[in-house]
């Protein structure tokens, strides 16, 4: 299996390659990059919607539009890659919403409601230095409970929340999904976990649970 820090290489050997316009090196960037953003899709994905739109749809989208606003990212590049495509699919998310729920045009990160697999990803997430997987029963338990506490934050909190510890993004990143600068990301994340604390400790649990 290749290392992080070759597989790193390999995707830098890449950019640059299709920065020259190698189409060839793009769609391998690209196909690098797939299951992450099949995943993206996956934890936003309400049911409602994935009756009528299927995930392949929402990232044979996100590949059009990369391929047509590549030469601007190369141009700016604001954030890496992998971020920035990740940021087109939450997009054309957002449009399929638009399309089929009739949702308002409010700001990404609310108008798309984050469905109950998305707590149940960030909770085994905040789990991960629990219990051993040998104490799967303890485990279950402790998974459960952080579901339940997150399900009392709004969607806002839980995002921020999913973002920071699930896919594990800078505040600069993160700043730029959810369009503020990486010192108010890193205040909102404070607030978020300020409030998730509180719902933990009014449940009779504490944050070294986590």
């Amino acid at each position: 299996m290749m290392n992080k820090n070759s597989e790193s290489a390999e995707l830098h050997d890449l950019l640059q390659k299709a920065r020259t316009g190698d189409a060839e090196a793009f769609e391998q960037l690209f196909q690098c990059h797939r299951n992450t953003l099949r995943q993206i899709v996956a934890l936003r994905m309400d049911p409602r919607l994935s009756s009528r739109v299927d995930a392949s749809d929402i990232i044979q989208d996100a590949h059009a539009v990369a391929t047509q606003r590549f030469p601007d990212y190369l141009e700016h590049q604001p954030v890496s890659f992998r971020v920035w495509l990740r940021q087109i699919v939450q997009d054309q998310l957002l449009m399929a919403y638009r399309r089929h729920m009739r949702a308002d045009r409010r700001t990404v990160h609310r108008e798309i409601p984050l469905p109950e697999q998305s707590s149940v990803a960030l909770a085994e997430q905040l789990t991960a230095h629990g219990p051993a997987p040998s104490q799967q029963v303890a485990r279950a338990e402790q998974i459960r409970r952080i579901r339940a506490a997150l399900g009392q934050l709004v969607d806002e909190d839980r995002e921020i929340l999913l973002l920071r510890h699930f896919e594990q993004l800078s505040y600069k990143e993160i700043g730029y999904i959810l369009h503020l600068e990486s010192a108010a990301a890193r205040k909102r994340y404070g607030r978020a976990l300020i409030r998730l604390g509180n719902v933990m400790r009014d449940m009779g649990m504490t944050e070294s649970q986590l």
